[in-house]
This record gives C-alpha cells, structure tokens and sequence, in this order.
C-alpha cells in the first residue's frame, strides 16, 4: 500500500479531524436523547480508531509501528470496555447532572475530550506518520524497545487490576462508604492513575526511538521527541485538572462533613502515598516535606477542616447524632 500524505506530513490534520467528526457523532447523540452511556467510551474508542487509520495510511508496517498501535488500541479497548461495563452497572454519570440539559456546557466536555484523544495519541501518530517511515528504523528489540514494554505491562496491570479491585470492593453491601484499601490500594490511593501514567510514557519511549538511535534526522527527529507532549498532557491533566483535584480535596472534605469514615480515611492518607507506590509502613513515618516534594501530595491536594470544610453542615451532622443518640437512650 503507497504512502499517504493525508493533508500533512504528520497526520496531526487528519487525526484531529477524524477525532472532531468522531466525538461530535457521539455527542449529538448523548445530548439528543441525554444518554450517558456513550461518553467514556466514544473517548476510548477514539484512540483505538486513529491507531488503525494512522497505521493503515502510512504503508509501512514494520515492528515497532505494530507494537505502539497496538499498545494504544489495547489501552483504549480496555479503558472504554470497562467504563461503559460501569455506566451500564450504574445507570448516568453524575459528572453531567449540572451539564447534560445545557448544550455549550456538555458541549465543552467534548471538546475537551477532543484534545486529550488527539494529544496523547500523538506519539503513535507521529511514528506511523509519513515524514518518519521514509527513515530506515533499528530493529525492534532495542534497550529502549524493551524497556517499553516492560512498563507498559506494569503500566496495564496496575490500571487494569486497581480498576477489578475497587469495583469489586464498592460492589459488596458491607463496604458502602469505606475507604477502599485493599490490593494495590495499600501501597497507593490512585493505582490506575499511576498505572495510565507509565502506559503513556511507555509508548513514547518507544516511538522515540528512530530519533533516540540516530535514524529519524530534521523536522522527523524533532516531530518524534516532540509528541512527548502527550504523556505529559495526559500527566498534567491527572495531577492537575480531571485526576487528584477531584478526588483528593472533594472527597476528605465531604467525609468530614458528612462523617463518613472519617477517621479511617485519614489515618489510610496519612500511610498511603498518593500516587507513586511504596510501603505504607514506611510512608507513614515520612516527613511531610518529602511527601510534598518526592511523592507529590502537593498543597492542593491536601484537605484542612478549618479551611476548607462547611462548619455548619458537621455541626448539623452532629446534632442529628446527638439527637439520635439521646432518643435512643
């Protein structure tokens, strides 16, 4: 099959494009009928189509090419297949309740949605591109090569085992509302965000190689270390924007307030690193300062009942107790 140079050289037009009519599809659908059950996995999808297109264009179909697509298609299968098992178990996603009905707000999602596909599936875009596999490639099998698998085999365990773990904790009666801390949970509160962190950079450091090893010169050799961009994207977008800022500061706080395990959960943040995993027994002495620093429980993270908490709802909370408790004597 004859190379093709689908309106640029490095099929970042063709693939946003692909990515805008793909996930515009799926939301016209979503927002029409107010159906949830699509979202997550048109995103998912997404990555796995633009894999195949990219890969099927580029007419050069050596090993490496074929282990980073699939890599990512493997990824994404797996992501979207197990998100919509759990929106179809569930029934909405709450993340829309204040959106679903407003066409510009749900419509933003989207968007957004587009860029993470499109960002950080760029260094498998990049590799299966036109002005990269017109250069001679090493081998596959290189130090680089296996070290990228490696990771991305750990990477995938973790996501995909951390994923089983939690939805089977959460899906028994007798754990509702407590701290799920349990399997990969002991060593780190968010092992599928650690997980999805080292799949991405597993796949650059893969796709990196013709540039890393002298084979890929010019404009190729900056486009490849350039698609870094996406696992970062993506490690920014967890640490900083979708991830940990919603689930680390929200989550304490509405515990406190609603007395939910408190105490439990902040004895399980003071052992448990936040994202890098490591022993609790040890992590649990650490000093603040290099929790801050070395594992990344960064301020923003970090919930404090007098700053952050409603007094008046834990004070509510605990005149309905008291009130309880003195009927019930």
């Amino acid at each position: 099959m004859a190379e093709v140079h689908a309106l640029d050289d490095y099929y970042l037009a063709i693939t946003l494009l692909i990515t805008i009519a793909y996930q515009l599809f799926f939301f016209s659908i979503a927002f029409t009928l107010k159906f949830d059950k699509l979202t997550d996995f048109a995103g998912g999808t997404n990555f796995v189509v633009l894999a195949i297109i990219t890969l099927a264009f580029s007419g050069h179909h050596n090993a490496r090419q074929i282990v980073d697509s699939l890599f990512i298609m493997i990824w994404g299968a797996r992501l979207s297949g197990f998100l919509l098992f759990r929106i179809i178990k569930t029934g909405k996603d709450d993340r829309f309740d204040d959106k679903r009905d407003k066409f510009f707000s749900f419509l933003g999602f989207w968007v957004f949605q587009m860029i993470w596909v499109w960002t950080v599936s760029l260094p498998v875009t990049v590799l299966n591109s036109p002005n990269v596999t017109k250069y001679r490639q090493p081998n596959f099998g290189t130090g680089r090569d296996i070290a990228g698998v490696i990771l991305f085999v750990i990477g995938f365990l973790m996501e995909s085992v951390s994923d089983i773990q939690k939805y089977m904790f959460r899906s028994k009666p007798e754990n509702k509302g407590k701290v799920c801390d349990v399997g990969l949970f002991v060593w780190t509160r968010h092992p599928n965000y650690f997980g999805e962190i080292i799949i991405q950079f597993s796949i650059f450091m893969i796709a990196v190689s013709p540039a890393a090893y002298g084979y890929a010169h010019g404009g190729a050799y900056s486009a490849l270390y350039a698609s870094i961009l996406g696992p970062f994207f993506l490690t920014l977008l967890l640490m900083f924007v979708s991830g940990l800022p919603l689930q680390e500061r929200p989550g304490a706080k509405k515990r406190y307030e609603s007395g939910n395990h408190w105490e439990s959960y902040l004895i399980y943040t003071k052992r448990t690193s936040i994202l890098i995993p490591f022993p609790p027994q040890l992590y649990v002495h650490m000093p603040t300062i290099l929790k801050r620093t070395i594992f990344l429980e960064f301020p923003l993270y970090v919930f404090d009942p007098a700053k952050h908490a409603d007094q008046s709802k834990v004070r509510d909370r605990e005149a309905e107790e008291g009130g309880a408790s003195s009927g019930n004597g």
